[in-house]
């Protein structure tokens, strides 16, 4: 009896601390319907009638309202990590001068860039001084002639 309710508190005991272990989905942006995305055809469809299909973009063109850009991201995340993308769509509309689409581009998770930094400092131009250097470093400069302190100038000419 004890040995069986000793198995008992280690299998509940394994099941709650691998709970936390379990991959956790997420969804980022735009959900994108293929569908309704397939039938925007350029020469046929306009600004209005992609607005109506498919909604407000995520983000239009940074220097003029030609470019839409609709993305969507599916993300999967252990535990308390950070969430890492899955799967990803960028759905880019463009269109001409009178708001007609020209061109209707997909694009997916090879857009996604990778950075990692090398160091945990950035490089700088300068001195390098310690802690305490930098701690103590005025001790006895401040206020003193010639060192960016008091002057012995005295503005009224005495």
């Amino acid at each position: 009896m004890p040995r069986r309710i000793a198995l008992t508190v280690s299998v509940i005991a394994i099941a709650t601390i691998t709970a936390g272990c379990a991959r956790v989905p997420g969804r980022q942006g735009f959900v994108i319907d293929p569908q309704l995305s397939a039938g925007i055809k350029a020469g046929v469809d306009n600004k209005a009638s992609v607005q109506g299909t498919l909604g407000r973009p995520s983000f239009a063109g940074q220097f003029d309202d030609k470019d839409w850009y609709y993305v969507s991201r599916e993300t999967k995340q252990w535990a308390f990590r950070n969430p890492r993308p899955s799967a990803q769509t960028i759905l880019h509309v463009r269109f001409d001068q009178a708001g007609n689409v020209t061109n209707v581009e997909r694009k997916g998770l090879e857009q996604v860039a990778s950075i990692h930094p090398i160091k945990d400092k950035t490089p700088t131009l300068g001195r390098h001084r310690s802690f305490f250097q930098e701690l103590f470093g005025n001790i006895g400069q401040v206020g003193s002639v010639g060192r960016g302190g008091g002057t012995t100038d005295n503005p009224d000419g005495n």
